[in-house]
Order: C-alpha cells, then sequence, then structure tokens
C-alpha cells in the first residue's frame, strides 16, 4: 500500500510541477509585452505541452502496473501421484498412460532406449500422459529417480503431454548429471521447437 502511495505522490509531483500556475516553476513576468517575449512564451507553452504529455504518458506506465490488482497464476497445476497407473511389469522405459505410439513404435523406442542407456550409461525415459491422468510423483520410485544422495543421476525423462492442445507437448526432466553436459537453455529450446504442434 506504501509503494501505492508513494507512487501516486511521484506521479502528482511530477505532474504538478508542468503545470503552467505550479509553485514549483518559476513565475514569468506579466509585464513584458514585446515579440521576442510573447514568441518565447508560444514555444515556453509548446515545450510545457510536450513535457506535460511526455511526463503524464511515463508516470500512466509506471502507475498502472501498481493499481491493477493481478490474480494469482491459475497455470501451475497440482502435484498427482498415481502409482495404479503405472505398468505391472517393471523396468519399461516407455509408459504410456495416454496411447501416442502404436505398440510396434512402443517395443521399438522400448528396445532402443535399453540399447543407449547399455552403451552410454544415460538413462533416457518417456512417459505419455494426459495431466491429470498420469502416475504423477510415483515416477519417481518407478524409475528410480532424482532421490537424494542418488549416485546415478544421469538421466533424461521425456514426458509427452498435450494439456488440451494448449502449450507445449514435450517436457523434459533432467538429472544433474546431464546437466553439466547440456545446461537447461539447451531443453528449453528444444522444447519449443519440437514441443510444438507443427511437429505432432
Amino acid at each position: 500500500m506504501m509503494t501505492r502511495f508513494l507512487a501516486f505522490f511521484l506521479f502528482a509531483a511530477a505532474v504538478g510541477a508542468f503545470v503552467p500556475h505550479s509553485p514549483f516553476l518559476l513565475s514569468h513576468s506579466p509585464s513584458r509585452t514585446s515579440l521576442f517575449a510573447s514568441s518565447r512564451n508560444e514555444n515556453e507553452s509548446a515545450s510545457l505541452h510536450s513535457r506535460r504529455s511526455v511526463v503524464s504518458t511515463l508516470a500512466t506506465f509506471t502507475v498502472s502496473p501498481l493499481l491493477i490488482h493481478a490474480n494469482p497464476a491459475n497455470a501451475r497445476l497440482e502435484g498427482v501421484n498415481k502409482p495404479e497407473l503405472l505398468p505391472s511389469e517393471p523396468g519399461l522405459n516407455v509408459i504410456q498412460v495416454e496411447k501416442f505410439l502404436t505398440k510396434g513404435q512402443e517395443k521399438r523406442l522400448n528396445d532402443l532406449l535399453t540399447k543407449l542407456e547399455h552403451d552410454t550409461g544415460y538413462r533416457v525415459r518417456v512417459l505419455c500422459q494426459a495431466y491429470p491422468r498420469t502416475p504423477g510423483l510415483a515416477i519417481r520410485d518407478y524409475w528410480d529417480l532424482g532421490k537424494e544422495g542418488q549416485k546415478d543421476d544421469k538421466y533424461v525423462v521425456l514426458v509427452v503431454d498435450q494439456f488440451g492442445g494448449k502449450g507445449n507437448v514435450l517436457n523434459f526432466n533432467v538429472g544433474e548429471g546431464v546437466k553439466f553436459a547440456l545446461p537447461n537453455v539447451f531443453w528449453t529450446r528444444l522444447t519449443s521447437k519440437y514441443g510444438t504442434t507443427f511437429f505432432c
């Protein structure tokens, strides 16, 4: 509340400083009658009008965000923990709660990711879901991800979720061991380029 008062006070002082009969301005002698004095007064008046419009515009842009009440963000999703949506078969690299892949594509991708993990030591997992129908936090225990003191933090979880056609389809959860090789900027660019509906 104090910041709003201070902003309003600064706004009033800034606008008041450019009002012609303001005590903030130096008074001009009304007894001048020469042509030079009248043209100077016209220039001062034009200059005053120009300064007044600039200051009022700046003040409007400065004060208006303070006067508008922002609603809390409604886009934040609630945490979900539904282990019943996980497959009964342990050790799968691809989990489809929402069917985006055919059975053949799922099996081939699962085999490729197993071979990748064997060759490189990096674990890549794929979760296809449709929020709120997701295993959520239960996925960490199923894939043994992100636990305190965990030595194996070289993993990438690719989450595919259309969110009802609103937003990016791809999201990456990356372990600390991968962030050294590929920083967050890489994953953000990857998401914003290939997560659009053009590639779906």
